[in-house]
């Protein structure tokens, strides 16, 4: 006679199988695929705006393609922040610049009162889901 039923094999496998769930869908959430997006006469609002700045392995900038100094950068910077108080400064260096010439671009941003950045990286390869 049965007196109760014994839970423990199914817990064990109802873990597994949360475990294979959260593993795979944290891989599928990472890839992404390109595609077409309809056009709308309506949309919830524009994007916030990015500054893509370039860092070379001699220093120089480049700010959304274009060579600049310094000076020009900061000329750009400003402008870009008076049209969208929100902008979003993407930093895209060199491997082989300085560290020193990231965290001055990012001061320099910060005196303009811009506190958004982003790192563009490449991913490595063979590197798998986060």
């Amino acid at each position: 006679m049965i007196v109760g039923i014994n839970v423990t094999p199914m817990v064990d496998v109802v873990l597994v199988l949360l475990v294979i769930m959260m593993v795979s869908s944290t891989y599928i959430v990472s890839q992404s695929l390109k595609v077409n997006l309809p056009s709308a006469a309506s949309s919830d609002g524009a994007p916030p705006a990015t500054a893509i700045v370039t860092i070379g392995s001699d220093g120089s900038f480049r700010f959304n393609s274009t060579d600049v100094t310094e000076e020009e950068l900061i000329v750009e910077l400003r402008t870009v922040q008076q049209q969208s108080p929100d902008v979003t400064v993407v930093i895209s260096a060199d491997t082989d610049s300085r560290h020193g010439s990231v965290v001055h671009v990012m001061d320099l941003a910060r005196q303009l009162s811009i506190t958004s950045f982003a790192v563009q990286v490449e991913r490595a390869a063979g590197a798998g889901a986060p």
